[in-house]
């Protein structure tokens, strides 16, 4: 049965008595024009061409649309003719700007200076953030970081600058954050080379996380690909209340839909519930719907997001969106695809993990549970910020929780630490007093910075492999993904749960109903947070970190690599299709598939942090040879449940991963990788598809693939392929030989087919499913897509 959306009434009634319908477009015409971002004056928010875009296909289609499709059809290159189906069609669109993270940007920038272009073709931005290592504090960890990367930043800098590209420097905050600051508004598409760009959900904008070579097509005006999204909704219901915060939402859809239940759709919250989350509350929401699989996730304008425009300098933007504001809802009697329904009056805090951010469990419920499985009690760590909560609300309701510790004489019992998420929140929460409180309860500030999040964690209280329990405020817990240990047991909740837990020192302490002993030696309950949602006096935006491109252009200007560099290397481009099958491929590695992961019965993942690990490796994202020497060093072989221990099938020997490919490619070996559900979950790091095609891998069977790792495989000229029925994935042996037949004819929605040779002298055959739509048929066909652009070119 069809669900339907809020209705737009509702919305308008939220919005207040100045929101008008949109009849007169000569009133429009006469509005000042507003720009985008007071960094790009000459770029300009234009809501009449998005208006007009929604209107041709909502004619087209002849129904109601739901607000993710009026962002995204509204940005097609083409909507008069575009074929849109959801789910199925892919669709060629015109996002309004590109945002990189600096560990993926240097690839991202290598490949657009190899495709020759002077400028940039839209607002671009370059944000330094994952390359700074928590160690000892703020200040000094950052000032190490700009030494030991200055290598890096200047070739990034040097690079924005000639190609028109904003630059960030190192210190400026979270790339999420920072968008959410200053480049997100209600129905901008924006595209960031960064899994958690959905950030910018939570302001009423299509954000989504891609690729680097995506990345470089926006950038080159080329119009880019998307697979057509379904819709999920999400209906909220009642209010948030006492403990329960925004992230327990996200929490408890990951719960209800997994890990890959959003894959291919766009997440739509909608319902009177949504009135009572902040603006920077629903950015967490859409952020953390990268662990779902969603391409990303959105929120409804309201007067949440007009007050979060107007307090960071964008009142012109808020005013021309409430003259649009029938655009930024949902058409009333839209369709979803499907429907959660949450109330919030009913939903308790919630902490999820260990191990994989969809297992579920309400606060009142874990202990029992990590005493049933064997998981640690004790509290190590409590980790609070990262892109998915540090806001000013969020450090202010954990400030909350930490001075009625500090009134009874405690201090966290568990090490704590607290990074900003951007320059501008760490200023304003120092001015406002929450930085000295949450460091008297025994916090650490670190640098506005990813951190530990994304392994970037110079941890020492433990030794690898012993066992442990970390609480973060953050949105992945893979297996060590924030440490690089593999014991450690780590869980996500809100930054106000993992301040209890830190002062707690224990797993199974519920500040709902449990008691702490104040110093005193008498018994108290931690009184529900309670923070102001944006701050009274004006954001204290701190020191400027923002480096504009030169008025006059950089056609001047030069950017070097030096050739014996270890952290940066030009790009060479990869060899093109031969024009027949492709013939006896190795297997390279199967990945594990059903395992026990400490006690817990899982799928065997295998991430992006298991292909192209991140933490100390980093530092290689410029330079494709080095950064290949981690490829897969973390996926478990089925062979022998070993990591990075596979057979080399021509010496017999056993070796690394990287160590057989490199030495098969040198054999003049080709290779496939046979995988499970959901390959390639995670991060958008390319890297995870550039390094096998580097390495001489030519394919990737699997079950099912992850939304950005697929595209990022077909960008670089792999195969990306489904088993047609799964159970062939245990017909496959990891000394077979497999050639993939069909290609002469290769062409979208015809399946290809596969001979497995097996060592024995038999051979098992079936099909296997694509994706490839022509235009990605001829990426695979070039070598390449960047390769293709220079055809065309």
């Amino acid at each position: 049965m069809a669900t339907y959306c809020l209705t737009v009434a509702r919305l308008q009634l939220a919005l207040g008595q100045g929101v008008r319908r949109l009849h007169v477009s000569a009133a429009f015409n006469a509005k000042a024009k507003v720009s985008m971002s007071r960094f790009e004056p000459s770029n300009f928010v234009n809501y009449e061409k998005l208006n007009e875009n929604v209107n041709i296909v909502r004619k087209r289609l002849n129904r109601p649309l739901t607000l993710s499709e009026k962002i995204v059809y509204g940005h097609l290159d083409d909507p008069v003719g575009q074929d849109i189906a959801r789910g199925r069609t892919y669709l060629r669109l015109r996002p309004d700007r590109v945002a990189m993270q600096d560990a993926t940007a240097q690839m991202a920038m290598l490949q657009f200076i190899s495709s020759g272009l002077p400028q940039v073709a839209v607002p671009s931005t370059i944000h330094c953030d994952h390359l700074i290592e928590a160690q000892i504090g703020g200040a000094k960890d950052l000032a190490r970081a700009k030494d030991i990367n200055a290598e890096v930043y200047n070739f990034l800098a040097s690079a924005g600058a000639k190609y028109g590209v904003g630059f960030w420097k190192p210190g400026s905050g979270i790339i999420h954050q920072i968008i959410l600051e200053n480049y997100a508004y209600p129905g901008v598409l924006l595209i960031g080379t960064d899994s958690h760009t959905p950030n910018g959900g939570g302001l009423g904008s299509i954000c989504i996380g891609v690729g680097g070579a995506d990345a470089v097509d926006v950038m080159a005006g080329i119009p880019w690909e998307l697979k057509c999204p379904n819709v999920i909704g999400v209906k909220l219901t009642g209010k948030l209340s006492g403990w329960t915060s925004p992230k327990d939402v996200i929490l408890k859809v990951a719960g209800i839909l997994t890990v890959k239940g959003g894959t291919g759709a766009i997440v739509e919250y909608h319902g009177p519930g949504v009135d009572s989350i902040s603006c920077t509350g629903m950015a967490t929401i859409c952020n953390m719907g990268a662990e779902i699989g969603a391409t990303t996730s959105v929120f409804p304008y309201n007067h949440r997001m007009k007050t979060y425009l107007e307090k960071t300098g964008r009142g012109d933007i808020a005013a021309l969106a409430d003259d649009y504001a029938d655009l930024l809802v949902p058409d009333a009697g839209c369709e979803y695809d499907s429907m959660v329904e949450i109330n919030l009056d009913e939903l308790k805090p919630h902490i999820n993990g260990p191990f994989t951010p969809d297992l579920a469990h309400p606060m009142a419920d874990i202990g029992a549970t990590a005493v049933k499985n064997g998981w640690p009690l004790q509290v190590k760590v409590g980790l609070i910020g990262s892109c998915t909560n540090s806001s000013y609300e969020d450090m202010g309701r954990s400030a909350s929780v930490a001075k009625q510790a500090l009134d009874k004489g405690l201090k966290c019992k568990a090490a704590f630490t607290i990074t900003p998420g951007s320059e501008q929140i760490r200023a304003t929460i120092e001015r406002d007093g929450y930085s000295k409180i949450l460091g008297d309860v025994g916090g650490m500030v670190l640098a506005n910075a990813c951190g530990p999040c994304i392994g970037q964690w110079d941890r020492r209280d433990v030794k690898k492999g012993e066992k442990n329990t970390i609480v973060t405020s953050y949105n992945r817990n893979f297996t060590a993904r924030n440490d690089a240990n593999p014991a450690t047991h780590a869980f996500v909740a809100s930054p106000e749960i993992v301040t209890a837990l830190a002062i707690a020192g224990t797993l199974d302490f519920n500040p709902e109903v449990d008691y702490l002993t104040a110093a005193n030696g008498e018994k108290f309950k931690l009184k529900p947070p309670s923070a102001d949602e944006l701050p009274k006096l004006d954001f204290d935006p701190g020191q400027d970190t923002y480096q504009h491109p030169p008025a006059e252009g950089g056609s001047k200007l030069r950017v070097d690599v030096s050739p014996t560099s270890t952290r940066l290397q030009l790009l060479e481009p990869f060899d093109k299709w031969a024009g027949g099958d492709l013939e006896d491929l190795q297997i390279l590695i199967k990945v594990s598939g059903q395992r026990i992961i400490w006690g817990l019965f899982r799928r065997g993942k295998c991430t992006t942090d298991h292909i192209s690990a991140a933490g100390p490796w980093l530092k290689f994202r410029g330079h494709l040879d080095n950064i290949s020497n981690n490829m897969l060093i973390g996926a478990v072989n089925i062979e022998n449940d070993g990591v990075n221990k596979i057979k080399n099938q021509l010496t017999g020997e056993y070796g690394g991963v990287p160590d057989v490919a490199r030495h098969y490619k040198a054999n003049g070996l080709s290779w496939v990788v046979v995988g499970d559900d959901n390959y390639g979950e995670g991060s958008s790091r390319e890297h995870a598809a550039l390094e096998p095609r580097h390495l001489g891998g030519r394919c990737i069977i699997v079950k099912s693939f992850a939304r950005i790792h697929e595209t990022n495989l077909k960008k670089q000229g792999m195969l990306p392929l489904t088993f047609q029925n799964p159970a062939d994935y245990d017909k496959i042996r990891p000394d077979d030989k497999i050639s993939i037949k069909g290609l002469a004819t290769f062409a979208p929605g015809k399946p290809l087919s596969t001979v497995v040779k097996h060592s024995d002298g038999t051979k098992d055959e079936f099909q296997l499913n694509h994706t490839f739509n022509e235009t990605q048929i001829e990426w695979f066909q070039a070598g390449s897509a960047l390769n293709r652009m220079k055809e065309l070119q």
